[in-house]
């Protein structure tokens, strides 16, 4: 079951009716509600995986109670290792197990040595596991920290995990603001109920206009990049740029706006980062759950910014080694990671990382200065550049890829093999900047326009691209469900 779905839309309309027509005068039965309805949700993709999820549960609600309950400190951090390691071990065992032992494989090959490939396993990845273990270890770490108290309602606490609208794609929630919402009696505001409608909306249109419509491009010109000349290869990475934003950004807009729907407001995961002035300022406007996570509860711990220059810097690779490698298990994760690490180390030495923090380009004018425009192209094409590791099968094809662009550096008029109006394409992603360009100071008000005639009109554009640009024959699940 997926947001872009009919049965999602059924499901949806059926959770909310229970949740406010028949169940609005008890918080147990609104909670109890909403864990069945998350299980079911999770349910629709293998029911198999259940047990990992309420074993996770069960795990990290009574670590909880067992850090809160010792007064020794030891003992504290060895119940938060406890934590640390299952959940690790869990996602290491089903995301990496097969990694290692190619890895271990393939190195020994090298120098001769073969060794029989019967030591992998037909593993199959569970959806969201790399964002229901990190929530999960969230709460440890602020307990642990003296940030959070435990709760006792362990239903409560389930919900909280797999909370359906962010279960399998994030944001990454923390218990200080989820948990707590969840414990506490929530009321029907309509205010919030329609700024809710207005993201799912929004996050539709990121999905099946320009994500999907996007991705048969994108995947012929990366699976046939050793025939086209680099003016294509370079097409291809840019419009995978807005394909990857577009699809799952558009899922955070539709996981946030589906929260509001039940009275819960889940934290901010994109922050227009395509206007972003400098590598650091992308990072805390791209995936601001992973990013701020890392921040917190890794980063941070090692010391941060607080140590030394070189110690800072072994920090910063730390934990972009730990993101590359956290979004799959294949080198050109790990390789995207540490290209970005190269390229955030200049920024941080020079005292850049902080300088655009909270605010946006072309803060108190219409349009951007000539320097705040060329430093946005640049960032953007720096981040762009790291998407061909991201988006290739292996790290041979991404080599290949930029070798390519390099050898065969000319230019020829894309045709895409079903013959495609590329034309439309390129009106459609112009279209979409400036319309972000001009709400870019507000993430969750996609639609915020005084005049009711231009809201309508707006509200008719975007319907119509969805149904103008909707392919059946596209895969339509989101990008992020595989990490």
């Amino acid at each position: 079951m997926i947001f872009n779905s009919l049965e999602f839309f059924f499901f949806l309309t059926l959770v909310f009716c229970l949740y406010w027509f028949v169940l609005n005068k008890s918080l147990k039965a609104q909670n109890i509600l909403l864990l069945v309805a998350s299980y079911v949700f999770y349910g629709c993709w293998d029911w198999r995986f259940l047990s990992l999820i309420l074993l996770s549960t069960v795990v990290d609600y009574f670590i909880g109670i067992k850090i809160d309950s010792n007064n020794d400190k030891k003992i504290k951090k060895k119940w938060l290792w406890v934590s640390v390691i299952f959940n690790v071990g869990l996602l290491g065992f089903f995301k990496y197990y097969n990694f290692f032992v190619d890895s271990w494989i393939d190195m020994f090959s090298m120098f001769g040595y073969t060794i029989k490939s019967d030591w992998t396993l037909r593993v199959i990845l569970p959806v969201g596991i790399s964002f229901y273990t990190f929530q999960t270890m969230s709460y440890s770490f602020d307990i642990y920290y003296g940030k959070l108290k435990p709760t006792k309602k362990f239903l409560s606490f389930a919900a909280f995990v797999s909370f359906f609208p962010q279960l399998v794609a994030g944001p990454i929630e923390r218990a200080s603001n989820l948990l707590s919402q969840i414990l506490n009696k929530r009321t029907f505001s309509y205010n919030q109920s329609v700024s809710g409608l207005k993201l799912i909306l929004w996050g539709l249109f990121k999905k099946m206009v320009i994500a999907d419509a996007l991705a048969p491009v994108v995947d012929d010109i990366f699976a046939n990049y050793s025939t086209y000349p680099a003016s294509t290869l370079i097409l291809g990475v840019t419009l995978f740029s807005f394909q990857v934003y577009g699809d799952f950004s558009g899922y955070s807009d539709i996981a946030i706006g589906t929260a509001k729907l039940f009275g819960i407001e889940l934290m901010s995961n994109f922050k227009f980062p395509n206007f972003s002035r400098n590598v650091a300022e992308y990072w805390q406007r791209w995936h601001v759950s992973l990013s701020t996570w890392f921040r917190h509860y890794i980063y941070i711990p090692l010391g941060g910014s607080r140590v030394s220059k070189i110690k800072s810097v072994r920090n910063i690779c730390i934990i972009f080694l730990v993101s590359g490698f956290w979004h799959g298990a294949n080198w050109t994760f790990i390789f995207w990671g540490a290209f970005h690490a190269l390229v955030f180390i200049p920024v941080f030495l020079m005292g850049r990382n902080t300088v655009y923090k909270n605010t946006v380009v072309a803060e108190n004018s219409i349009f951007p200065t000539f320097t705040e425009i060329g430093q946005v192209l640049l960032t953007f094409a720096i981040v762009t550049f790291s998407r061909i590791f991201f988006r290739s099968e292996s790290i041979i094809d991404a080599f290949n890829y930029i070798n390519r662009i390099g050898a065969d550096f000319t230019y020829q008029t894309y045709t895409h093999p079903l013959g495609y109006r590329m034309i439309d394409y390129y009106l459609l992603v112009i279209l979409f900047v400036v319309y972000e360009y001009i709400i870019r100071k507000d993430e969750r008000s996609p639609f915020k326009f005084k005049s009711r005639i231009l809201r309508f009109f707006v509200y008719s554009i975007v319907i119509l691209l969805m149904l103008l640009f909707f392919d059946d024959n596209v895969d339509r699940s989101f990008i992020y469900f595989q990490f």
